[in-house]
């Protein structure tokens, strides 16, 4: 045997002794009476403290699988979200998370979605579903700024057309989903590219004369589509599991959710709109 091996071994040994006592100390941060949501308090129509959003919905639904209530720390969705949240030990899952953000430990996808274009129903612009469509050159179009279309609108020089809003604000004082709508109702803009789940149900529930098309043709990139997953502390594997497996047993129940808030569900390859059953 080596010289080494001995110490090697050793230290192979007590690597694995402390993560087992880090695993250990972070099972014990997931509450076992409460379903615990790290959640924007005034970010409808995914989360809302008075409960209305789709996400407090999903949230309802798997506390109810776990026989857990459901309990919320409210934060705006902003730097320092999952620091304040989630990694303090506040709670223990955010219901909407990106799929690959290193910030958290991604569950499997629940949904897949993409941006869409929102304009009047009865305007010139309602038939629009690609953005080289040669009618934009002339629109004026809403866009957050730093968004994935961006790069597609600079591609197609298309960028002196914008109106820009904020990617990231306080919701409870200033809303840029809001504000684009007011601006297309208005005419301020003709069209604007929005995240289908923020657009989708805001044009279903509160603005019936605007249209929202999903932007399903857009092969360059960035890719407009995204998989959507729960997040939750980094290491907590067994929870992660858990909730893997909630969403699956209840997939069903979960699409049935975000088709009635009015979300557009794309397959898992972002390539057309899911099918309903």
């Amino acid at each position: 045997m080596p010289a080494w091996a001995p110490e090697r071994a050793l230290a192979a040994l007590l690597c694995l002794v402390l993560a087992g006592a880090a695993g250990a100390q972070t099972a014990d941060l997931v509450s076992t009476t409460a379903f615990r949501v790290c959640s924007d308090p005034a970010a409808w129509p995914a989360s809302s403290e008075d409960g209305s959003g789709y996400e407090n919905r999903i949230a309802e639904l798997l506390a109810r699988e776990l026989d857990r209530r459901v309990e919320y720390v409210w934060y705006p969705m902003s730097t320092g979200f999952i620091r304040n949240t989630l990694n303090a030990a506040r709670c223990d899952v955010v219901i909407g998370y990106a799929q690959d953000a290193e910030t958290v430990l991604n569950t499997n996808h629940y949904m897949t979605s993409t941006h869409v274009l929102v304009t009047k129903a009865d305007g010139p612009f309602a038939d629009v579903a690609e953005l080289s469509d040669p009618r934009l050159k002339d629109a004026r179009i809403g866009l957050v700024a730093g968004s994935p279309p961006a790069t597609h609108l600079a591609r197609l020089g298309l960028l002196g057309n914008i109106k820009s809003y904020e990617l990231f604000a306080d919701r409870r004082y200033d809303s840029p989903p809001d504000m684009m709508i007011a601006d297309l109702e208005s005419g301020a803009i003709d069209v604007a590219l929005m995240w289908g789940p923020i657009a989708g149900p805001m044009v279903k529930q509160r603005h019936p004369d605007l249209t929202a098309v999903p932007l399903l043709h857009e092969a360059a990139q960035p890719r407009l589509s995204y998989r959507i997953t729960m997040g939750v502390r980094q290491g907590e594997d067994a929870w992660k599991r858990q909730l893997n497996s909630l969403i699956r047993r209840h997939q069903d129940e979960i699409d049935a959710i975000l088709r009635d808030a009015g979300v557009p569900l794309l397959n898992d390859m972002g390539t057309e709109l899911k099918p309903e059953g």
